[in-house]
């Protein structure tokens, strides 16, 4: 049977009760009627529940989702998807850069953005084996290997079989992920998006609209290959829908990561103007997302901006990125506690384990909120440094590869050529990255890196 995940609307509804909590609503009459009729909770860590609901359940669901959307938010003052919104909510918003004609700052290096590039996928495939899996199993499994704090790839050998038994790897990443069996960098969602933005700039620039963005998945972008947020807008597109509606049409994702790991594109070609990153990973977002899911890409584009004109530290690149999130949105206050965690304990596992105690029980694992508190915790620890940026990130658990893939890119930047980063790091991966985006299958670092100057040094 057939049991397409991420869009079964009795999978959704548990998922738009906690969405609904979390974001200022009052659900509790309408969780009691779906509990009275029989519904269960969302699955916690799949796509879909074991079995299809029956159809008065599934009928029910879409109505549910439905009256969930259309009640008011608490918070919707403080939390606006709009750009202006936004901006209006951001005191420190950063100086725009030159005019359009004016002189732009120069692109980066092809050597920065080869490392870009590199830091991106090897923080992405160290956390490949060990997603989805709970923060107890990676502590576990990675001590018993010897190595934890974690320090380089994740190992089966000497891993005791009664452990990988109760915490197996990942089923579709542990046979290229670990270090036995690396072979060049496999495909994955993290990398994924990134070349379909590579794809957008060329074709439309960057003044590129949201309704290019979706014209681009659906030219380049098989629908089998996106997952909770982008599958439902992909699925609301070929209904009908247009943008920004795609990103809230029975959409409970919408502030989840996804967003967030579209964005590096943006940044590595506005070196130095933030908020030009901010605003071009703003019209990407609202395909698929709203407000915190929404401040996360703008967030993040916006420090691998200030990252990628060199000359700041990382924590420099953090505070530029949260000059473009409205400062009393959950994912700004998240943020500020993450780094106040990393500036104040030595061992990063207490770090860990605050954020967990503050997150994890009102939040998915994918959700944009903990996963980009995290990452700023994770970088502002190792105080840059590549290695130990993505080795803290993935050792946080949550979206391991998400969130060591988008630390891996803003270190690797501040690292600032490929030849500065690790060669554990580097070698396995073989200048090699498999995709299904078409004509990219097999490409090398080195020649996307020039391909991403190109749309760097576009006027």
């Amino acid at each position: 049977m057939l049991r397409l995940t991420w869009v079964q609307p009795e999978d959704l509804i548990g998922h738009e009760l906690r969405q609904a909590a979390q974001d200022g609503r009052e659900p509790s009459a309408i969780a009691a009627r779906w509990r009275a009729a029989g519904g269960g909770q969302a699955p916690l860590r799949a796509g879909a529940s074991p079995r299809p609901a029956s159809p008065y359940l599934r009928r029910l669901a879409q109505d549910l989702l439905d009256e969930l959307a259309d009640l008011p938010s608490a918070l919707a003052d403080d939390e606006p998807t709009d750009l202006a919104g936004i901006r209006s909510l951001c005191p420190h918003w950063p100086q725009p850069g030159p005019a359009p004609g004016a002189v732009r700052p120069a692109a980066p290096a092809r050597s920065r953005l080869e490392a870009a590039w590199l830091g991106r996928a090897a923080g992405c495939l160290l956390g490949k084996p060990v997603e989805k899996l709970p923060l107890d199993a990676i502590r576990r499994l990675a001590r018993s290997a010897g190595n934890w704090p974690l320090s380089t790839w994740f190992t089966a050998r000497g891993v005791p079989r009664d452990l990988l038994e109760a915490h197996p790897w990942n089923r579709r990443s542990a046979a290229a992920s670990l270090a036995e069996n690396i072979d060049g960098m496999p495909e994955d969602d993290d990398l994924n998006y990134p070349l379909l933005n590579l794809v957008l700039l060329q074709r439309h620039g960057r003044a590129f609209t949201t309704a290019d963005v979706a014209r681009t998945w659906l030219d380049e972008l098989p629908a089998g290959r996106t997952f909770t947020a982008e599958r439902v807008a992909y699925r609301n597109l070929l209904t009908g829908l247009e943008p920004p509606r795609t990103a809230r049409h029975r959409n409970p994702f919408r502030e989840w990561i996804g967003a967030l790991i579209r964005a590096d594109v943006h940044g590595w070609t506005n070196p130095g103007d933030p908020a030009a990153a901010a605003e071009q990973a703003h019209r990407d977002a609202t395909l698929t997302h709203t407000a915190n899911g929404v401040y996360a890409a703008m967030f993040a584009a916006a420090t691998i901006a200030a990252a990628a004109a060199g000359g700041q530290d990382v924590h420099a690149c953090l505070r530029t990125g949260l000059t473009v999130v409205p400062p009393k949105s959950r994912l700004a206050a998240a943020v500020r506690h993450a780094v106040r965690l990393a500036t104040r304990h030595a061992d990063f596992d207490d770090v860990v384990d605050e954020l967990h105690a503050a997150h994890a029980a009102t939040h998915h694992w994918v959700h944009a909120v903990p996963n980009t508190a995290l990452i700023a915790a994770a970088l502002t620890h190792a105080d840059g440094d590549f290695a130990g940026s993505i080795c803290r990130a993935v050792s946080g658990g949550w979206d391991t590869d998400s969130n060591g893939a988008t630390a891996g890119s803003v270190a690797a930047l501040l690292a600032g050529s490929p030849a500065a980063l690790p060669d554990r790091w580097t070698a396995p991966l073989g200048n090699r990255l498999a995709t299904s985006v078409g004509g990219f299958d097999g490409i090398g670092f080195d020649t996307l890196a020039h391909l991403t100057h190109l749309e760097a040094s576009r006027p």
